[in-house]
């Protein structure tokens, strides 16, 4: 279209510009800003080629503009900000113009464009309150205009000058005139107006001559201003020309100044005329003047004297100080070199010039008016560029008993040198860097005035164009003078931080000051500037304050802050402003915080950029970062400023009032002292500003969500220029760095909208792992504006009526709003949308940070084990006991979600509905998994109440509601797959909530809404299926059963009579949900009936069976029925066939899969279907045939084994090791069994898993946890634990034929040989017989021992590998407990060696410790009921051995005998074998023998102990339930180890229900073990025969005989298999004659 069409294309662009206009749109916000800059920098562009069209369309805008009417503040405001946007796209479009312009163009400028401009310049007088940016922005348009179009301006002010020149009226109009002070002025153009207003001059009346007296100084310094080099030429090279035309103008207007008053008036403009004459100058400066030039050295004689006060009038005076002023200024554009004249014309005044204007004792001024500031600012700066050094009047202007005109006069005369130094000879400002002291305490004096007295007074504006005098004198109403005095030091304050702003080294600067002093200036100065931006009342002050502290954290700025410790002075001073600012942030004090934020994203770019400089300039004082990250403080010398402060201190000494003078106490940047505890500075900067970050991030300004996102960038930046410092993670400095980095990347990218943006942000949150001090502040910060937001919506309108604030003014509510709408003024309103948005987004953010917050609560008290050492009421850390309860109710989180569910059946009249609503999404949607748990327990403590006592139903449209919430967000948050949340989904069982809901949505009846609930609860089910693998079931097969039984009730099929068509629809949605739900719970579901019902197990599933597959075929019967009506009526209603279709796949898929997972009790009931004599029937059971075929069905389960195989499939699962090592059932039921049943456990245990050969693993966990919780090496194993009954039991099963073998001959020889028949062995004198001697006795005792002792280490050859296996295994989960338990220094240095340094003897003690105290001393203290004698040995013996095994006790635990008295004498023999001891116990546990080459005694596993592990797990199934679901990291490949548990055990029933018809096997004694230990004796396992037997699977063993001996079973039809070796034991009904563990054997005879 721009190529074909440009008119039509630019004049669309046009349009849009003109529909973009805040006029037309409304308040502006971000987008639309962009978007209108946009549009003009388009416009600029475009004017370039089609400069007319452009400034024809912009003209045609602004007369339309000028022309509205309008009504109202928003509305006035409005169009000032049109008018602006307009002007300054026109003044950029004729800036740009084209040189080629038509001379059409011209003309059309000056008619069209030129009046409007006009129209600004000559109305916008003081009542407007916009009125001095529109004239200064209308002046620039009309500068620009001229610049290439002057002849068409210069033309109309010539013909105004014409049209006066011949008007006869007094009082005319002179605007025309008043264009010269506003137009575009070279050396050419001004001679062209100096000849036409001097060739006018005489004929126009005194009205327009004072008006071109005026208007002609103007022109002359806009000249000077605009083309200095052309004024300075006019010094090297005079234009005579020029000066004819200034010279004849002179003299005309000598001639107007008739009177005082015109002379007055005329003074100025005749020195700048005399200035435009050099050469005139020259001549007058000589003794001999030329006649022509006399009234020019008159002219000069009076203003010297009205300078000096002999001038006789107050008038000339005033004159002659203007005119001067101007001599000075002009001189300081024209270089000495070239003209020295003028200079020794301007010292002759300037002396009397400056007594005139700087007298503290008089100031001056005109009349009654206040002083001329802006005369006094000229001189200044003109004085200044004359004599640089000649700096008296500057002091007096520094004193601090000045004026404060004075003060005024000297900042921006300062702040005027600074920033306009256009030629080269200007002196730069470095002269004045002597006086920064001075500077500095001005600065505190008129920050402290000024803040003191703000507190009442509204927000002033600050017009940048009016003068001081202006600005105190426009005020609309008369103020006391201390309102005054207020508002002049405001002003003085908004230029002194201007000041800064323009050279913040002039306040920095600090000559011959040490370094600790030139600290604590910088830090008074900052403190300032900082305490200055949150001040609301003053906001240009404050927007000023900002630019100034961001100049002051430039590169070159900071190293002035201290130069002698720059890198630390920057951690103190910068991190106390950052603190500061977001604690003012996080409070919402601040009006325009999202500018704030913005800035403060500036800094932290200023500050990485600073960090980073010094980084590579310098590593080691780098590494002060480092240790200021970590949290180590910062040392300094004794006479250091003390600048680390405590944070609340800075608050309160940074309030108004506070003085920041030296010597007027501390400065607000000082420390407090003792608050040494705190945390570095640093640190708690870093907290806060992620405080307000996150806080942000709730925002209904879409602009400051995004600003907080970026500024994560920067936070980043900062921890990676840190962590390079001493090569540490990044992580080390911010935990969460990689989500804060993506929150950086997606404030780059344009959103959608503001919902797709806080949804952006809530997953990011969601994402965030690790608690910080910075999240968690931010969450319960929050939380707490949260929860007053909520009670005010809950309140609304009643709260805003009682708070009176419903009369509030517009203006007021819009404060509020921006600086939050809940946090500030105890008042919301609903009607602005952004309150309740607001809301929306602070509960998602409560929603999603939440679980980190939970995280953080939580570490202290959470263990992912329960150690088996006590009864569960006293195990450490219990995760049973901890994921049971809900923690805490008083902790926020716990609270907050109380809340939140009580929101879920909100009522509110107004907003109850979007309350309900948006609570619904965001707690199924975007609620951190983390909170699941929690969630899950709450829901279900909450519907448990919909029950009474006796479990009926109380039925209430309240708990309906709540039901009905809670099935979607339970349906969401399944169906929403939210990362991580598969971690979080079993950590809480949720089959007590399922089932409640449907017993409360059951009696819910038939009406719509119930059908409706029915439905999406089936759905419900359906996705809870769907994520089984994520979730916890205790009892799931039992929950599957129950809830089939519940949703196959719901199946109405053509029972439904109802007449609505509507209502039948519904009805078969809910049929067709109800079935899909179904599908999903019979899938591999092992039927299981009510217990205790009396019925044989099997016949209970066959009846079982029955039912549900005969309301299938009555379902499918339905539909065909329904198939064929709608077949007659010609296929009315085809939706209807497309649900019964729907209907009749998802029965044929229930009746598969309820086959397939019942085959051994259904089969027989489904088989007969295939001879049916209905043909749908067959084709229906054909077709389920086939499906179950497809699904492969294990029909193995009719095999005569099946018991026996899903016995062995039970033993394989609890013998199952994950990728870790870990045993995620056996160590659950570890946990789980009560302690009177771990002797038993303990041997069905190692029986299991020494027959899998994975008795070390088993080992391996239980010494493991048992060393890591014990309190002590001396406790280890003393306890009654379950590990310590497994040791006990590995002793007593592997080690009995070495302890026969080492001990028998050793007792043996004490008790028969004659040498010890009559020798005692009593050592306690309280127990001596007279005849006996204690020397001798203990010499007894002793030499008994040693025999032993010397016995036992001897033997380590002889020692049983598996319990070689049993010690290496404690050894080495005790050398790696300590290890865990090690320093955090030890761990670095990686060596496993810190266990013998720190504990030189403990690790192999623990072994030796723990063998004699549960294997041999046992044997040696009771030798006849461990087997090894035939009967007790006398009571004699028994004491010695009894005293021995307490003195082997000692060596073996590394101690001696304290306590005792009567056995310190064998100290010395019990030290002198430690070492013996030590070499023993290591040799013994120093290596492990291979599996395969471990004798794996119980390789044949009883029935007893098959059984006994069935009873112990179905007992304990939902324990183990529970204690898996709060342990994640037992997960097996694939689908979890409990759930294959919980179908074997549904598959194999009670364990009071038996298949077999055996009494015998109902009463087994399961605490026998002689069976094993005959097999263990005789070694029958490494015989061939037996294992030629065990792989035929002819033999099982089930019940004992009457004498309690095991009975086997063989099956006779497999005894003739070739190569087997069969030897039948004698079938009589009684013993073998096998010894100790006979046993009986029956023939099984099958078919």
């Amino acid at each position: 279209m721009a190529a074909h069409r440009p008119v039509e294309w630019v004049q669309a662009v046009v349009s849009r510009f003109d529909e973009q206009l805040p006029i037309k749109t409304g308040q502006q916000n971000t987008h639309t800003k962009v978007s209108t800059e946009h549009n003009k920098e388009c416009l600029i562009n475009i004017s370039k080629y089609k400069f007319s069209l452009v400034i024809s369309g912009l003209t045609t805008i602004l007369k339309n503009v000028n022309n509205m009417r309008i009504f109202g503040e928003a509305a006035e405001k409005n169009l000032y900000l049109s008018q602006l946007i307009i002007l300054d796209t026109l003044e950029k479009c004729l800036a740009g113009q084209p040189k080629d312009t038509m001379r059409l163009d011209e003309t059309m400028l000056v008619k069209q464009l030129l009046p409007e401009i006009c129209h600004f310049l000559h109305t916008c007088r003081e009542g407007n309150q916009h009125a001095a940016e529109l004239r200064n922005s209308a002046s620039g348009v009309l500068f620009s205009l001229s610049c290439n179009n002057f002849n068409a301006v210069f033309s109309r002010i010539s013909t105004r000058l014409q049209e006066l020149t011949v008007c006869s009226e007094d009082n005319v109009d002179v605007h025309d005139i008043e264009l010269l002070q506003y137009i575009n002025v070279d050396c050419a153009k001004l001679k062209r107006l100096l000849k036409e207003t001097a060739f006018k001059f005489k004929a126009l009346k005194k009205v327009a001559q004072l008006a071109v007296i005026n208007s002609l100084e103007k022109a002359f310094w806009n000249w000077v201003e605009n083309y200095p080099d052309e004024f300075t030429k006019l010094y090297q090279i005079p234009q005579t020309d020029m000066a004819e035309c200034a010279e004849k103008l002179f003299d005309l207007v000598d001639g107007f100044a008739e009177s005082t008053k015109r002379k007055a008036a005329v003074w100025p403009l005749q020195i700048i005329l005399l200035i435009l004459c050099p050469e005139i100058i020259q001549d007058i400066s000589k003794d001999v003047v030329d006649e022509n030039n006399m009234n020019k050295k008159l002219f000069l004689d009076s203003l010297r004297k009205a300078l000096a006060g002999h001038g006789g009038s107050r008038q000339l005076t005033e004159s002659a100080a203007i005119a001067c002023v101007k001599l000075c200024k002009a001189s300081t554009y024209i270089n000495w070199e070239d003209n020295s004249v003028i200079f020794l014309l301007v010292q002759s005044m300037v002396v009397d010039l400056k007594n005139l204007l700087f007298n503290p004792s008089k100031p001056f001024s005109r009349g009654s008016q206040p002083a001329d500031v802006d005369l006094m600012i000229d001189c200044l700066v003109s004085c200044f560029r004359i004599s640089p050094h000649n700096n008296q009047h500057f002091k007096i202007c520094l004193a601090q008993n000045s004026p404060s005109t004075f003060h005024y006069v000297l900042v921006n005369s300062l702040h005027r040198i600074i920033t306009n130094s256009a030629l080269d000879w200007w002196p730069k400002i470095d002269a004045v860097y002597c006086h920064s002291v001075e500077l500095r305490n001005m600065f505190g004096e008129t920050l402290h005035k000024a803040v003191q007295g703000c507190g009442a007074h509204p927000a002033i504006r600050m017009a940048p164009s009016l003068t001081f005098k202006e600005k105190v004198t426009s005020l609309k109403f008369k103020e006391k003078p201390t309102d005054l005095e207020t508002r002049s030091y405001k002003y003085l304050l908004l230029s002194m931080v201007k000041l800064i702003h323009a050279d913040p080294k002039l306040l920095l600067c600090n000559p011959r000051k040490q370094g600790p002093e030139t600290q604590g200036s910088t830090a008074e100065l900052i403190t300032g500037l900082v305490q200055l931006v949150p001040q609301s009342h003053m906001p240009e002050i404050a927007q000023e304050a900002m630019e100034a502290l961001l100049v002051l954290h430039q590169l070159d700025s900071i190293d002035l802050w201290n130069p002698d410790a720059p890198v630390e002075t920057f951690w103190e001073i910068s991190s106390q402003m950052l603190f500061y600012i977001c604690k003012k942030l996080t409070s919402h004090q601040m009006l325009s915080s999202t500018e704030i934020l913005k800035w403060l994203r500036e800094i932290l770019i200023c500050r990485n950029k600073f960090l980073l400089k010094n980084k590579q300039a310098d590593r080691s004082s780098c590494h002060f970062l480092f240790l200021y990250g970590v949290g180590c403080d910062v040392p300094s010398s004794g006479n250091t400023s003390q600048v680390s402060i405590d944070h609340e201190e800075l608050l309160r000494t940074c309030t108004p009032g506070t003085s920041l003078r030296k010597g007027k106490g501390n400065s607000s940047m000082d420390s407090a002292a003792g608050y040494s505890g705190t945390p570095p500075i640093c640190r708690q900067a870093q907290t806060k500003l992620e405080v307000a970050l996150y806080m942000f991030l709730w925002s209904p300004d879409t602009e400051a969500v995004l600003v907080a996102m970026s500024c994560f960038r920067h936070l980043c930046e900062e921890a990676d220029i840190r962590c390079g410092v001493d090569e540490v993670s990044v992580h080390n400095f911010l935990p969460n760095y990689n989500t804060f980095m993506e929150f950086a990347s997606v404030s780059n990218m344009m959103s959608t909208g503001r919902a797709a943006l806080q949804k952006r942000v809530m997953a990011l949150l969601r994402r965030i792992e690790h608690p910080t001090a910075g999240n968690t502040e931010a969450w319960e910060d929050t939380h707490a504006k949260w929860e007053q937001a909520t009670k005010l919506i809950l309140n609304y309108p009643k709260a805003k009526m009682e708070d009176g604030q419903a009369a509030e003014s517009l203006h007021k509510t819009i404060v509020k709003r921006r600086m939050s709408h809940v946090s500030g003024g105890g008042s919301i309103d609903l009607s602005d949308t952004d309150s309740l948005q607001e809301w929306i987004n602070m509960t998602g953010f409560l929603c999603a940070l939440g679980g980190v917050c939970l995280q953080q609560r939580s570490n202290s008290g959470l263990a992912t084990y329960s150690p088996p050492m006590g009864p569960v009421s006293e195990r450490k850390g219990s995760m049973i006991s901890v994921m049971s309860s809900e923690g805490n109710a008083d902790t926020p989180v716990s609270k907050f979600m109380d809340r939140l569910l009580s929101l879920m059946v909100c009522n509110h009249e107004k907003v109850g509905l979007q309350i309900r609503t948006n609570v619904k999404d965001l707690v199924g949607l975007e609620l951190s998994p983390a909170l699941y748990p929690m969630l899950f327990n709450k829901l279900k403590n909450t519907i448990s109440k919909f029950f009474d006592s006796q479990g009926q139903v109380l039925l209430t449209d309240t708990n309906t509601q709540f039901v009905e919430q809670t099935i979607a967000i339970m349906k969401n948050l399944l169906d929403n797959h939210t990362e991580g949340s598969s971690e979080h989904l079993g950590q809480a069982s949720i089959e007590t909530m399922m089932l409640n809901l449907v017993r409360y949505v059951r009696v819910l009846g038939n009406m719509v809404h119930a059908i409706q609930i029915k439905t999406k609860l089936c759905q419900l089910v359906e996705v809870m299926m769907a994520r089984r693998d994520d979730l916890s079931f205790c009892q799931e097969m039992k929950f599957r059963n129950k809830m089939v039984e519940y949703l196959t009730d719901w199946v109405m099929g053509t029972s439904n009579q109802a007449a609505d068509d509507d209502v039948k629809c519904l009805t078969r949605d809910l049929d067709q949900a109800s079935m899909e739900a179904v599908v999903s719970l019979l899938a591999g579901l092992p039927l299981q009936p009510e217990e205790g019902d009396g019925v044989e197990l099997m016949e209970a599933k066959s009846q079982l069976f029955l039912k549900y597959f005969t309301l299938f075929m009555n379902l499918l019967n339905d539909c065909s029925e329904v198939e064929d009506e709608n077949a007659q009526t010609g296929g009315r209603k085809r939706g209807m066939s497309r649900r019964l279709a729907s209907l009749r796949h998802c029965t044929v898929l229930a009746m598969s899969n309820l086959l397939n997972a019942n085959v051994d009790s259904g089969l027989m009931h489904s088989i007969g279907l295939g001879y049916h004599k209905d043909l749908q029937t067959r084709a229906t059971f054909m077709e389920v045939l086939t499906k179950i075929l497809q699904q492969g069905t294990e029909f193995d389960t009719l095999a005569e084994t099946v018991l026996a195989d899903r016995f062995e499939r039970l033993v394989e699962l609890v013998t199952m090791m994950g990728d870790q090592g870990e045993l995620p059932i056996a160590m659950a039921l570890a946990n789980v069994v009560p302690c009177s049943q771990w002797d038993e456990l303990a041997r069905v245990l190692v029986t299991l898993f020494d027959s899998r050969h994975l008795l070390y693993q088993l080992l391996w966990n239980m010494f493991s946890k048992e060393v890591e919780l014990a309190d002590s090496m001396q406790t280890l194993f003393r306890g009654n634990s379950l590990a310590s009954k497994i040791m006990t039991f590995c002793f007593k099963v592997y080690g009995a034929t070495y302890l026969q073998k080492l001990l028998d001959p050793l007792l043996r020889i004490v008790i028969t040989s004659s040498d010890w028949q009559h020798v005692s062995f009593e050592v306690d004198p309280t127990r001596l017989e007279q005849s006996e001697s204690l020397e001798e006795n203990q010499r007894n005792l002793l030499q008994m021992t040693e025999k032993f002792f010397h016995a036992i280490i001897s033997s380590s050859s002889e020692f049983p590998p598996q319990l070689r296996s049993v010690c290496h295994c404690l050894y080495q989960a005790t050398c790696h407990s300590l290890l865990n338990k090690a320093t955090v220094k030890e761990k670095k240095e990686n060596k496993k060696s810190v266990v013998s340094q720190r504990f030189p003897q403990n690790s192999i003690g623990a072994v030796g410790s723990a063998m004699f105290l549960r294997f041999i001393n046992p044997a040696i203290v009771s030798p006849y009921e461990a087997g090894i004698l035939d009967k007790k040995p006398p009571p004699r013996i028994e004491r010695g051995l009894k005293l021995m095994s307490k003195v082997l006790q000692s060596i073996a635990n590394h101690v001696l005998f304290t306590k005792e008295e009567h056995m310190r004498p064998f100290n010395d023999f019990v030290k002198s074998n430690f070492d013996a001891a030590r070499r023993f116990f290591l040799d013994i546990a120093s290596d492990c023998p291979t599996s395969d080459a471990v004798n794996h005694s119980l390789s044949f596993i009883s029935d007893g102990n098959v059984l006994a592990l069935h009873r112990l797990l179905w007992n304990n199934q939902e324990k183990i339930g529970q204690y898996l679901s709060s342990n994640r990291d037992h997960k097996a490949v694939g689908r979890r180890p409990f759930d294959k548990m919980a179908t074997l055990l549904a598959y194999l029933g009670p364990p009071e229900h038996k298949p077999v018809a055996d009494t015998h096997w109902s009463s087994l004694n399961l605490t026998s073990s002689k069976f094993e230990e005959f097999m263990t004796r005789h070694q029958v396992h490494e015989k061939e025969e037996f294992k030629a037997l065990k792989t035929l699977s002819i033999f099982y063993q089930a019940g004992t005989s009457k004498a309690g001996n095991p009975i086997f079973y063989y099956v006779a039809r497999r005894q003739d298999v070739p190569g087997a070796v069969v030897k039948n034991p004698p079938a009589s009904a009684g013993d073998t004659g096998l010894s100790p563990g006979p046993g009986r054997c029956h023939m099984l005879r099958s078919s």
